[in-house]
């Protein structure tokens, strides 16, 4: 879609009943302004969803050929190629991406957001399809064009390029299910704030109780993305009177520092306890034994977003979202259980 004539400064002058000098002064110098006068301005701003815009080429066009893309974090490899193959499908159209992260944090999402569309962002990727009230108000406010990845869902009006995380994460459950075991333990990414990790909760638990014949879910366990949150969390889990003959980590960071933690204490995988991870990034290969994980098609929705993208940006027309599959990678972390 033709992006549309953005509220001027000129606009929410006139909507305060304050002089563009005094919105100037508002945004760049707000500690100048009386507070009456600055929380009035700033609710206008807020309503026509105004932001101040750098540089007089993108004023002048309205088009910086930049699109944006905030992730929520830069600290692990989960995000790494599929943003890499965004980029690359962006510059073959001579458009350039400005990246941001959010810390897994919606409030400042929003921030980023709006950073990025103050520096002329002309679209954005997101990651996930859960955020703030007043991030969708502002998207829709300044009808941002942007695409969501990393999640699908077929009941929503929004553009996706990714996949449904509690179908994924459902088929690892099943797949361990399958092996035999029957006392079964999550360590999962926070989900508050995070629809994939909620989902990826949701479906393992869906499995489980699907399946039947007494299998259960004997704890989750939410933690960061590191490996000695999943250390801990393995060894909590492990102390436990009933403990867990496999446990189903929510991303391959988890699940890497499950196993070193098991291996330090002594304990063989899969002979002892099953692992399995997800996202099927590097550490699933090099980390000692290989973990069974799920495969997301990182590079594919990188591309397929940006096509999306570059679409919504230069036409009328709103193409369809795209579902991709995931697949269970089969390696040495998943056998049958010794004992029940």
């Amino acid at each position: 879609m033709k992006k549309p004539a953005s509220p001027t400064i000129e606009d929410v002058a006139r909507a305060a009943g304050v002089s563009t000098a005094t919105i100037s002064r508002s945004i760049n110098n707000p500690e100048k302004v009386a507070q009456p006068t600055l929380t009035r301005i700033q609710d206008v701003i807020r309503k026509l969803g105004y932001t101040p815009h750098s540089g007089g080429r993108t004023l002048a066009s309205n088009r910086s050929n930049t699109v944006g893309a905030i992730i929520p974090t830069m600290a692990n490899a989960m995000f790494a190629s599929g943003l890499q193959s965004f980029q690359e499908e962006l510059s073959t159209a001579g458009v350039t991406m400005l990246v941001a992260s959010s810390g897994y944090d919606g409030r400042h999402e929003l921030k980023q957001i709006q950073s990025l569309v103050t520096h002329g962002a002309d679209g954005l990727l997101l990651i996930g399809a859960e955020r703030l009230p007043e991030t969708r108000e502002f998207l829709a406010l300044r009808q941002i064009p942007y695409v969501i990845s990393w999640c699908y869902k077929p009941d929503s009006p929004l553009l996706f390029a990714g996949f449904d995380n509690h179908k994924a994460a459902y088929a690892m459950a099943m797949e361990v299910l399958n092996q035999g075991h029957r006392k079964i333990a999550m360590i999962a990414g926070i989900s508050k704030g995070n629809d994939r990790a909620a989902n990826r909760i949701k479906g393992v638990k869906q499995a489980i109780e699907d399946f039947g014949q007494n299998a259960r879910l004997l704890d989750v366990i939410e933690a960061s993305y590191a490996q000695t949150e999943g250390g801990d969390a393995f060894a909590q889990l492990m102390n436990r009177s009933d403990a867990p003959t496999a446990i189903v980590c929510g991303n391959d960071v988890l699940a890497a520092g499950a196993i070193v933690r098991a291996r330090l204490s002594g304990m063989g995988v899969p002979d002892d306890v099953s692992i399995t991870g997800f996202d099927d990034i590097d550490i699933a290969t090099t980390v000692y034994p290989t973990l069974t994980t799920v495969r997301v098609p990182q590079r594919r929705m990188g591309r397929s977003a940006a096509r999306l993208l570059l679409e919504l940006l230069s036409t009328d027309h709103t193409p369809s979202s795209i579902e991709f599959e995931t697949e269970i990678m089969h390696r040495e972390s998943l056998g049958p259980p010794r004992l029940q």
